[in-house]
């Protein structure tokens, strides 16, 4: 069990750095918003690559974070019953979550969307628009990263409440939380 706790640990550091690293994707996201306002009202013009750049932010900053808002306590719960709830309760609320929806809800994605990137690489799929940024299958390669890194959470999430229920670790929730 050591193992596998030091595992979730890696996987929650991992995680937790590709979160922070994705967070600065909000402030480029916003000053690129801001540039294009700018030129749209102020000047009278437009690139449609810097416009595209924002679904490109906005779709990393979500899609590379999610692991880290999971890992976070950031994702909506319903919160009536496991807000009040012993530790060890919501130990096995998050164990049966984890394997009764997020794995399969994951792999359902991975395995679905898997033949849809893999078309849009084969084409090296591009903008629509001809100064748009010809990177789309990047875009849509997110897709599966965004599941693994999710998956990989919901594991250490599953080991993490497996120790608290042998007694080898406290919540998370009992934890002081990093900044």
């Amino acid at each position: 069990m050591t193992f596998l706790i030091r595992l979730a640990q890696a996987i929650d550091r991992f995680n937790d750095r590709v979160g922070r690293k994705t967070a600065w994707l909000a402030l480029a996201m916003a000053g690129v918003q801001f540039v294009v306002v700018l030129m749209r009202y102020i000047f009278g013009t437009s690139e449609i690559w810097l416009q595209e750049s924002i679904l490109y932010m906005h779709s990393l900053l979500f899609m590379l974070g999610a692991g880290y808002t999971l890992l976070h306590n950031g994702h909506v719960r319903i919160d009536i019953f496991y807000r009040d709830a012993l530790p060890e309760r919501k130990a096995l609320t998050d164990l049966a979550g984890v394997f009764l929806f997020l794995i399969p809800v994951l792999v359902a994605l991975f395995y679905i969307a898997w033949p849809y990137v893999t078309a849009s690489w084969a084409v090296l799929e591009g903008s629509r628009e001809t100064s748009g940024i010809q990177a789309v299958y990047l875009l849509k390669t997110l897709i599966p990263v965004f599941a693994v890194l999710l998956l990989l959470q919901g594991i250490s999430m599953a080991v993490h409440a497996v120790a608290v229920l042998m007694g080898l670790e406290a919540t998370k929730l009992e934890q002081p939380r990093k900044l």
